[in-house]
């Protein structure tokens, strides 16, 4: 489906993106795969997603820094003719009352999961407007759509991915590039357990009641998406078939939302 398509799916080592990054390359597609893991990790990861027989690089371009990002598309686009596909799945998280959340990490949290993500479009942009072609999937959340107390730095920045992507959707509407975000609820990725204890703090329960009360509380299944779903959708989002959807922010979220 994805044949001699290149894609670069930042923060891929693990988690989602590591999903997304494998299920690209499953349907035909060399990855750039991006993160700050061990290089153990990385290797591991790079692996996993070279199994499928495609080319796979690793970047380990830094998400806070535009330059480095800039020079991972350009680089790719050297090595590989062309960035066809560019997955913005970095994030990192925070848990803390608004009134005690520190600067720095309000600084990081915007940078990484909202900021890197126009810097990565405004690189890729022109190439795939020169082919006529292009995928662009950000990885959102359902706290693109709600909210939960604690995570004021990564709500607004799901906010503003979902923002982004629907402008971006609209100014190359008619040069073949579509753009679009997923928003899944809660996966079991090392970034949500880090966040269980902070959660666990904040709100003074025990880790297994932020587990059951918290996390999966409001997802009517009662289940965590899981990182093959989410690439599953993201590789539709990428096929000729998906060509008329665009600026959509869909949710993976065991129906959330829809209460």
């Amino acid at each position: 489906m994805l044949k001699n398509k290149t894609a670069i799916v930042t923060g891929s080592t693990s988690g989602i993106g590591l999903g997304i990054a494998d299920a690209l390359a499953g349907a035909g597609a060399n990855v750039i795969m991006n993160g700050l893991g061990s290089a153990a990790q990385n290797s591991d990861a790079m692996s996993r997603v070279a199994a499928h027989g495609t080319a796979v690089t690793f970047s380990p371009a830094d998400m806070t820094k535009p330059d480095e990002i800039a020079e991972m598309v350009a680089e790719a686009g050297k090595t590989n003719g062309a960035v066809d596909i560019l997955v913005n799945n970095a994030g990192i998280q925070h848990v803390s009352p608004i009134d005690e959340f520190p600067v720095d990490k309000w600084d990081a949290i915007i940078a990484v999961n909202l900021s890197s993500a126009f810097h990565a479009i405004r690189a890729a942009l022109p190439g795939m407007k020169a082919r006529g072609w292009g995928r662009i999937v950000n990885t959102a959340s359902a706290h693109s759509l709600v909210a939960s107390p604690f995570k004021g730095a990564y709500v607004a920045a799901k906010h503003g991915i979902a923002g982004l992507t629907k402008t971006v959707a609209l100014e190359v509407a008619e040069q073949g590039i579509t753009c679009n975000a997923i928003s899944p609820a809660y996966v079991l990725t090392p970034l949500v357990e880090q966040q269980i204890p902070d959660t666990a703090k904040a709100r003074g329960i025990t880790e297994e009641e932020v587990v059951r009360d918290v996390l999966l509380a409001a997802q009517p299944t009662r289940q965590f998406v899981t990182p093959e779903q989410i690439g599953a959708l993201a590789v539709h989002l990428c096929s000729d078939a998906a060509a008329q959807i665009t600026g959509a922010n869909l949710s993976i979220d065991g129906g959330w939302t829809a209460q």
